[in-house]
């Protein structure tokens, strides 16, 4: 089995998000970059599908500038046999990404697709859903467990209730969610190997779709700043305090 895994490369998630200053999107020049966490959970899914010898390849997409490589070679580190990047510079929406992997898909033929379930950045959940519309395969998203059993794919995923497991035929595409696995860390050997490992590029322009925005952005700003809170010495001051706050309240 074949599984493709598109990841993306986001502002790392312990960098604190600073908005540009014309206001039309989030720093990232000199900015630290690193994979998306819930991308991170799916190639992981894929390597340990792939050590208990139900995947025989596994292949890693990405989209974005050139420097995107360098979240396909940890991928690769950890355990991907090649990487494809689908080169641009320009800013995509999700559709269009989703169109993109579509290409990428049709040409690779994978029998299961993995993404993580939205990326942290713009928290859209949107490509995994669009790539299963455009490319007609069944969907399990949110998936905190994934089970292969025969040419079927079982998948536990969370919801609002609980818990449901669901049954999918191949192909598939299955989005993961952070309760899936825990990521390993490549050891330094498997970074150095990972470079040895076939990794093409290629201009988004190659794939013929139209990557023309369709939303414009007219301003982004950071939330207001949380107001410091106290400490209250007692219980009969913090009661005396919200009583006062109620009372305020009932005046305006």
């Amino acid at each position: 089995m074949k599984i493709l895994v598109a990841v993306k490369r986001v502002v790392d998630h312990n960098v604190r998000i600073r908005v540009r200053p014309d206001g039309k999107g989030v720093e990232t020049t000199g900015v630290r970059m690193s994979m998306n966490p819930f991308c991170k959970h799916a190639v992981e899914a894929a390597v340990q599908l792939a050590e208990k010898g139900q995947a025989s390849e596994i292949v890693v997409a990405s989209i974005g500038p050139k420097a995107s490589t360098d979240v396909i070679l940890t991928a690769l580190a950890m355990g991907a046999h090649r990487g494809i990047l689908v080169e641009t510079d320009a800013s995509l929406e999700t559709l269009a990404i989703a169109k993109l992997l579509a290409k990428v898909i049709e040409e690779e033929q994978p029998e299961l697709v993995l993404l993580g379930k939205q990326a942290v950045d713009d928290d859209s959940n949107h490509v995994g859903q669009m790539l299963a519309a455009l490319t007609e395969r069944p969907q399990a998203t949110f998936a905190s467990e994934i089970t292969l059993e025969g040419d079927r794919l079982s998948v536990t995923r969370e919801v609002d209730y609980g818990r449901e497991t669901i049954a999918l035929s191949l192909p598939a595409i299955v989005t993961a969610d952070l309760r899936l696995n825990t990521p390993r860390n490549a050891a330094l050997p498997m970074v150095m190997k990972a470079r040895s490992k076939p990794l093409a590029v290629r201009p988004a322009s190659e794939l013929a779709v139209d990557l023309a925005p369709r939303l414009i952005v007219e301003k982004i700003s950071p939330p207001s700043e949380r107001v410091a809170g106290s400490t209250i010495g007692s219980v009969d001051a913090l009661a005396a305090l919200i009583a006062a706050d109620v009372k305020a309240m009932e005046a305006l």
